[in-house]
């Protein structure tokens, strides 16, 4: 903008705008003897010099590329695949809507069961009533009890957990894996204390593979995925959905595009095929959108 412009874009007078060019208060470079205001620099500086109550400067500053909340093994993948550049933290769906609303991520992946309703993910945003945002269907993922190779503990479901010798690795509280191992636990009349349950949780799908493939355990709950990548066999018990929450302003970013674009070729549908008990084929489909 030349000074004109910015005196009209800042509704002060040319005669203001030259005071603050001498103090060497505004953004501003000379060519060829005239004054330039580079828009992206003033509406930084105008930002900079903006009193914003903490709460609602959390609610507007562009939060990290980051990938909080579940752990899925496809959508790890596609993010190292796709050149994204999100980073992933993966504490469980819970720990990720809370550094969602926060403002630490500009992506949550959740698979949160609401047992009243059979409902996914949407009933758990809306009780944190989060705004402006939208829920992307990732996926629909099998989840099921991933066992020893050759299930030689003979173990069919969620009531042979409490048998005897059957070490039990579960995931951390908050995790929608734990919420569904609950749910389905709660159907067999057992309860948690009935079972010979680690010490140690597995923070994520890979760690409870590894867990059952080392020997330390005879079962958890987790996605097919898991139980193909480690070789183990899979019991499967539930059909979920997990989704991709994210706010629309970032939907539109570089990060969030190039995931979305990735998701839709051909390579990214093979590799869900190769890895089991995924369904990909709603992928990126808007399945709730706050007001």
């Amino acid at each position: 903008m030349n000074t004109r412009e910015v005196a009209e874009y800042l509704r002060i007078k040319e005669r203001k705008v030259y005071d603050l060019v001498r103090t060497k208060s505004i953004p501003c470079t000379r060519v060829t003897g005239k004054w330039h205001f580079p828009k992206r620099l003033i509406d930084a500086w105008l930002a900079e010099g903006t009193d914003v109550p903490s709460g609602v400067e959390r609610r507007v500053a562009s939060p990290p590329a980051v990938i909080s909340g579940s752990h899925d093994p496809l959508l790890e993948w596609s993010v190292r695949q796709s050149g994204c550049d999100l980073a992933l933290l993966s504490g469980g769906s819970l720990d990720g809507l809370r550094r969602f609303v926060d403002g630490e991520a500009m992506v949550c992946a959740l698979h949160v069961l609401d047992p009243e309703t059979g409902a996914y993910n949407v009933p758990a945003v809306k009780d944190l009533s989060v705004s402006d945002a939208v829920l992307l269907e990732w996926a629909h993922r099998e989840q099921g009890l991933v066992v020893t190779r050759g299930n030689p503990l003979g173990i069919a479901g969620m009531a042979d957990l409490g048998a005897r010798g059957v070490r039990v690795v579960q995931r951390q509280e908050g995790a929608g894996s734990r919420i569904l191992f609950d749910h389905l636990l709660n159907q067999t009349g057992k309860n948690p204390s009935d079972l010979e349950i680690l010490a140690e949780v597995a923070r994520n799908e890979t760690d409870l593979g590894l867990a059952i493939s080392e020997g330390k355990a005879d079962a958890g709950l987790a996605v097919r995925a898991a139980a193909q990548a480690f070789g183990l066999d899979f019991i499967p018990l539930h059909r979920e959905r997990c989704d991709l929450l994210v706010r629309r302003r970032d939907y539109f970013e570089m990060p969030v595009q190039k995931l979305l674009a990735y998701a839709r070729s051909p390579g990214f549908s093979s590799r869900a095929a190769e890895m089991g008990g995924y369904d990909v084929g709603e992928t990126g489909r808007v399945v709730w959108n706050s007001l």
